[in-house]
């Protein structure tokens, strides 16, 4: 779990240093957008935005079991956080594969990209989507679906 804070956590100290140097420059009003800068990277690329990865094999268990979508993603990706964002609290229903820790996901999503590693790929009952509109995947999570 604490391997999740690594990225988020160096963020927000490297933020606060490079905001200190600028303060102590004499740029308060720098300082202040460099922190909330790398204070938003940090939110990007925390557990707060996306939630638990687990393996893209235990994803396809789990959605074979309950029809629920697997969304594979990469960290940094601004159309990841786009959906995830626009999703909310649903976005939570969904089971979510890191492709940079799961090479597997890495191989799922190139097998439907035509060898390109694009993302967000979300796949529903075996079909992928590259890059799905947020109220389709939403439409997804129905149980008439």
């Amino acid at each position: 779990m604490t391997r999740l804070w690594i990225l988020p956590t160096l963020l927000v100290l490297s933020g606060s240093a490079v905001a200190t140097a600028q303060f102590l420059k004499g740029s308060p009003g720098s300082a202040t957008a460099l922190l909330l800068a790398f204070l938003a990277l940090a939110g990007m690329n925390s557990p707060l935005i996306f939630p638990r990865s687990i393996g893209a094999q235990e994803a396809q268990r789990r959605s074979a079991a309950d029809g629920r979508p697997i969304v594979f993603w990469r960290p940094g990706c601004k159309y990841c956080i786009r959906l995830r964002v626009r999703l909310g609290r649903s976005g939570r229903q969904l089971y979510w594969v890191n492709i940079w820790r799961d090479p597997e996901g890495a191989a799922t999503v190139r097998a439907a990209n035509d060898g390109n590693e694009t993302v967000p790929t979300v796949v529903v009952a075996g079909r992928p989507a590259t890059n799905p509109d947020p109220e389709w995947v939403r439409e997804q999570l129905s149980p008439s679906h």
